[in-house]
């Protein structure tokens, strides 16, 4: 996995010669952020986006995001069928298979690049890197307890989306703490979603250790049930991370508007509406 894990840092190295048409990101590098971060509230997902190098993020289920570029492109994370009302079909799906909430074996054929997180049928660990030019899509794979849908080495991917020069991960169904290894591929996070439930994936005080390492701006708790659960985790994080509760289901986030001081932003679940597609 070591091996992998350092081809992968080369390969992202040299991808990064190839993205012409994406803002360079600092994944591989630490840079200081700006203070300030703003939210826009927001009448649809398909409003346009004023800046080219503002990502726009939607939580919509479970550990099911949206996150779209100002040039239009979409990818949703651990993808299961279902994304809401209206016709709408993302660029890109990525998925894991720990649960049937996180994967579908009948995806939508439109759907151009669908990702699965998990070994091939021989065995092979998922090495992912996809350049779309205004985003990368890439995978660091962590292993999945035995009891899960994809129990063993290479289970779980967490995957990292390069947009706007922002640094964008999902952890997926993470189960253990990362190696030094699997820290150094991810790279520097500006955000990542993680799972906060405590007991079908990490446990809390893992899950913190885990944030406190990778030090991102924002934190965007998902997987968690309920709001027992989500309490618990944000009475963790709270002594050493701002609280921001949007009370919306979406962000837009910048380099320019990344917080001084890490942030647990609570966003609220909300599957697709037509309203949000422009319907009448």
């Amino acid at each position: 996995m070591v091996f992998r894990l350092i081809s992968l840092l080369l390969l992202v190295t040299a991808g990064a010669a190839q993205a012409q048409d994406r803002r360079p990101s600092h994944c591989i590098a630490v840079a200081n952020s700006a203070p300030g971060l703003e939210y826009v509230q927001l009448a649809s997902f398909s409003d346009p986006i004023a800046d080219e190098y503002t990502v726009r993020i939607r939580y919509l289920d479970h550990a099911m995001f949206l996150i779209g570029t100002q040039s239009g492109l979409t990818a949703v994370t651990d993808y299961s069928g279902y994304l809401g009302q209206g016709d709408f079909t993302p660029d890109v799906a990525t998925m894991n298979n720990a649960h049937g909430t996180h994967w579908t074996s009948y995806p939508d054929p439109d759907i151009k690049h669908v990702l699965q997180g998990w070994p091939d049928a021989e065995g092979n660990a998922a090495v992912h890197y996809l350049d779309l030019g205004d985003m990368l899509v890439r995978n660091v794979t962590t292993d999945n307890r035995r009891g899960s849908g994809s129990a063993g080495e290479n289970g779980n991917s967490i995957f990292i989306f390069e947009v706007g020069g922002l640094c964008i991960g999902h952890m997926g169904h993470l189960h253990h703490e990362p190696s030094a290894a699997q820290y150094a591929a991810m790279g520097r996070l500006d955000v990542t979603m993680v799972a906060v439930d405590g007991g079908m994936t990490l446990d809390q005080p893992s899950v913190v250790r885990v944030m406190q390492r990778l030090k991102s701006s924002i934190i965007i708790p998902m997987h968690w049930f309920g709001r027992l659960t989500l309490e618990q985790f944000i009475a963790r994080m709270e002594q050493n991370f701002a609280i921001q509760r949007t009370g919306e289901s979406q962000i837009d986030v910048s380099l320019r508007n990344l917080p001084s001081r890490p942030t647990v932003v609570v966003l609220e679940p909300r599957p697709i509406s037509a309203q949000d597609l422009g319907a009448e």
